[in-house]
């Protein structure tokens, strides 16, 4: 069973003044900055894997559960 982080997952790009850029479908949907930004850079560099690390992102922006998703 595929979801949408499968089909449309996030990006992320780290910029050299801190904040991170949250990218999905080629447009930036989030930056976060400050210590919210250091803690997801180093959240990021821990994740076990892709799938972790798209929660990560989901979490970040602010996208994620909703309490109406159903499998």
């Amino acid at each position: 069973m595929t979801d949408a982080l499968d089909d449309d997952p996030y990006d992320y790009q780290v910029t050299k003044a801190g904040p991170v850029r949250v990218s999905r479908g080629g447009r930036v949907v989030a930056t976060i900055g400050g210590r919210s930004a250091d803690r997801l850079t180093a959240a990021l560099d821990r994740a076990a894997d892709e799938r972790e690390r798209q929660l990560l992102l989901a979490k970040a922006t602010g996208n994620y559960k909703h309490g109406n998703e159903r499998r």
